[in-house]
């Protein structure tokens, strides 16, 4: 057991919905449930109904010390309530979890954070929660400031922060201040670019430092450059665990429905305000096609239909490699106006071109989502997953289908005499 990080035990927590009495975790929830336990005795105590959710049910396994898993799953699998769990700030339904040394954690921006207090101030308070000493807070207090890139603010209280110096600050002390186990949300994706790469660098240090490392993340790419082991949550149970690139595809053939097809149908459901009836790839001249030269244009073309009128509704798309990179990401905002917001009732065909000489040679799935922040129903409006999948060769090139990277397109070289 002494090369053992991590142990978790039928590890299960479970929440209520509803207005059933319960344990309270804050006094807030206390006071916000005396209207409903009033109206219950009004009405005979049949006021409301409760609903049992189980965020995590019976989850086992165990980390060994330096390993770093990746943590892979669908929103509302029970990721972010394990990490939580695993963080102490939750207490779990049923089970237990072991952690061997000092816990950091990053699960959203700024946690550990005390807002009235500067930005020096939090990092000297988060040490000490690690159980760091003052001198060994010093050492790393310039390193942590350099990263964040918030010298001229370091005394400034974090309440008057953006929120992307709030997160290279939150970052930057929990991956600097050395705990023996790390726990990373996706939190990471909140930060510009330049910024995540910097993390990632960071993260594949402490990784090569033999610190433990969980990463809850959906950009597979960052899980397999540094997760040789992933952890695959499904409906709150442990599904996989087992090679990162494995898991990964096992992971995503969950979300394709094509099978490889250049097409997919969908059953209508009547339920559904806005529905995807059917996705396909088609070539220049509209066939319906799976395989295509890197100097042709691609259509994907989406027929859906509007039962009821779903205001603010955009539509997302990802175009993915076969070990889950994300290659290319547009959304209907692309185009100005944005063509599905405000539809009417009807049936429609969207299409989404890819010019020629974009995409490298490799094979590719398509992934869409549509989503609105206006709709009654739910942020979630229609989610398809991954619907068709296609084939690109390059013919014309010199290095052909040996060009490395994920485009194909063709620079002017041109030398003039000065």
């Amino acid at each position: 057991m002494n090369d053992i990080a991590i142990k978790v035990e039928n590890l299960s927590k479970q929440y209520r919905i509803g207005g059933a009495v319960r344990q309270y975790s804050t006094f807030r929830e206390s006071l916000i449930d005396i209207p409903r336990s009033l109206v219950r005795r009004i009405h005979g105590g049949h006021a409301y109904q409760d609903e049992i959710i189980w965020a995590l049910k019976n989850v086992s396994f165990k980390v060994k010390k330096g390993e770093v898993i990746g943590i892979i799953g669908r929103n509302g699998a029970g990721k972010t309530t394990l990490l939580k769990v695993l963080s102490r700030i939750t207490k779990p339904t049923k089970g237990y979890a072991e952690l061997q040394g000092r816990v950091g954690s990053l699960l959203e921006v700024g946690t550990g954070f005390h807002k009235e207090l500067t930005g020096r101030e939090n990092i000297f308070l988060n040490g000490s929660i690690l159980g760091m000493r003052k001198t060994e807070i010093n050492k790393k207090f310039d390193e942590i400031v350099t990263f964040a890139e918030i010298e001229k603010f370091i005394d400034t209280p974090v309440k008057r922060y953006s929120s992307g110096m709030y997160l290279r600050l939150a970052f930057a002390v929990a991956a600097h201040l050395e705990p023996e186990i790390l726990l990373v949300d996706e939190v990471l994706a909140v930060g510009d670019i330049v910024f995540q790469k910097k993390c990632l660098g960071k993260m594949g240090e402490i990784a090569k430092a033999g610190r433990t490392v969980l990463l809850v993340s959906h950009n597979m790419g960052s899980i397999n450059q540094l997760c040789p082991t992933c952890l695959w949550i499904n409906d709150g149970k442990m599904r996989q665990l087992g090679t990162t690139s494995t898991i990964i595809d096992n992971y995503l053939k969950t979300f394709d429905k094509s099978q490889g097809s250049p097409e997919s149908f969908f059953v209508e459901d009547p339920e559904k305000d806005f529905q995807l009836l059917i996705g396909r790839i088609l070539s220049q001249n509209g066939a319906i096609n799976k395989h295509f030269s890197c100097d042709e244009s691609i259509t994907i073309e989406l027929i859906c239909r509007v039962r009821h009128n779903v205001p603010g509704l955009y539509g997302y798309l990802q175009i993915l490699k076969t070990d889950g990179n994300i290659v290319m990401v547009s959304d209907s905002f692309d185009s100005v106006p944005n063509p599905l917001d405000d539809l009417s009732v009807g049936k429609y065909s969207l299409r989404i071109v890819i010019p020629q000489r974009t995409l490298g040679p490799s094979t590719y799935s398509v992934y869409v989502n549509f989503t609105s922040k206006q709709s009654v129903k739910g942020f979630n409006v229609e989610s398809p997953g991954i619907i068709c999948s296609f084939q690109l060769d390059d013919y014309k090139s010199r290095r052909g289908n040996a060009r490395r990277g994920y485009f194909s397109t063709l620079p002017t070289w041109k030398v003039k005499p000065l």
